[in-house]
């Protein structure tokens, strides 16, 4: 990498950060950027100016109970400097606007983002599901979302004697990981 570029990363970087303050920490190397979700086109557009110009994915972490973080990762590709922009949307209600004004290529992930993990993108122009078959109920990336197969067929793997079905007797019974313990009294 050229000084100059060195530089340049240094100034996108340094702007994100004199605009933000201690809203923008390191994680492994790497400038991370919290904001609150009424900032976040806001954001995503300072960054852009500053230099980010490449928009590289946006996806979503399910943390429960109380909310989904939603983290973009945009790029300098002059200073070849990277930046995550983060926020965190209730569960009850995880609403965000759409961020496909200030980069066309969040298209694609806000509506992935949606269909895995239920976040809507208010305002973006084609909100519909991308990847999953028609008809499909839930949103698989969700923690609380219960794989069907963990539920028909049985866990594989033995953990604790007497689980796997080779005739010694059993301590206790354990559902398969991901099973909800009320799962099989409905």
């Amino acid at each position: 990498m050229s000084e100059r570029s060195e530089r340049t990363g240094e100034r996108s970087a340094e702007a994100v950060r004199e605009r933000y303050g201690s809203r923008v920490t390191d994680s492994f190397g790497q400038d991370v950027l919290d904001v609150d979700p009424g900032e976040w086109t806001d954001a995503l557009a300072f960054a852009r100016s500053a230099g980010f110009e490449f928009f590289d994915w946006l996806t979503a972490v399910d943390e429960p109970p109380e909310a989904f973080a939603v983290v973009a990762h945009v790029f300098d590709p002059v200073a070849f400097a990277h930046l995550l922009v983060r926020t965190r949307v209730p569960h009850a209600d995880p609403r965000l606007p759409t961020a496909t004004g200030v980069f066309r290529g969040a298209n694609w992930h806000e509506r992935e983002t949606y269909e895995m993990f239920g976040v809507v993108f208010d305002g973006h122009p084609d909100l519909r599901p991308l990847l999953l078959p028609d008809g499909f109920e839930g949103h698989p990336l969700r923690k609380d979302f219960v794989l069907a197969a963990r539920v028909a067929k049985a866990w594989p793997g033995a953990k604790e004697p007497g689980e796997s079905d080779h005739g010694s007797p059993s301590r206790r019974r354990m559902l398969p990981p991901g099973v909800p313990p009320d799962w099989a009294s409905g």
